[in-house]
């Protein structure tokens, strides 16, 4: 029973986000703005991500337990491009994915180096879903930002929680996805709450 449990949730998480950021893609690219996305979230986010992928393959986790993290990176790499073109200025994200590439090499030179990063990348997380969450306090309006990605970002949180329960049992990867579900949900809820306000007032 719980192998089939691991295998649905693993194979689920994977399935998910193959296709997690592009209701966000389509939605920027159909309404040709990239209004409502915070760009410093997507950036931490994208950081968020490399330090996570980075740090289950130096410990050498199962690979079903992360697989979904060179998607997620890929997406969220045209999810960039994407903003950087609708704000205008495509060549500005370069030095962004250089930094995130040199980052990969260096994060791996020592132990504590991936250990302390790991451990300030749930920080950098959570940074960045409070980012998006300011901007749309800040704003009011939920724009091209897609409730259907932060909802299925909570199902893979949740079912992360319930696989690494299941394998290894990584006290500083729980602390994540709990407080990495808490806040896409959270965000999810308030992206929802904007548009029914959009709806009134029109």
């Amino acid at each position: 029973m719980e192998t089939r449990l691991l295998r649905f949730c693993n194979w689920s998480v994977l399935g998910v986000c193959a296709t997690l950021k592009l209701p966000q893609i389509f939605a920027v690219l159909g309404a040709r703005s990239a209004r409502g996305i915070s760009l410093p979230s997507l950036l931490l986010e994208l950081a968020g991500f490399l330090v996570f992928l980075r740090y289950q393959c130096y410990y050498e986790y199962p690979l079903l337990t992360y697989l979904e993290y060179p998607i997620l990176i890929a997406q969220d790499l045209i999810l960039l491009l994407c903003v950087f073109h609708f704000k205008g200025d495509v060549k500005r994200a370069a030095p962004y994915i250089v930094l995130y590439v040199s980052a990969w090499f260096l994060l791996a030179l020592q132990k504590w180096i991936i250990d302390l990063a790991m451990n300030l990348g749930t920080f950098i997380s959570a940074a960045s879903k409070c980012a998006q969450l300011q901007y749309l306090w800040k704003s009011r309006d939920s724009g091209a930002v897609s409730a259907l990605t932060w909802s299925l970002a909570s199902y893979t949180c949740a079912a992360r929680i319930m696989t690494t329960l299941m394998t290894t049992s990584d006290l500083t990867i729980l602390i994540r996805f709990v407080i990495m579900l808490t806040l896409n949900i959270w965000v999810a809820a308030t992206i929802l709450h904007y548009r029914k306000t959009d709806v009134k007032s029109e």
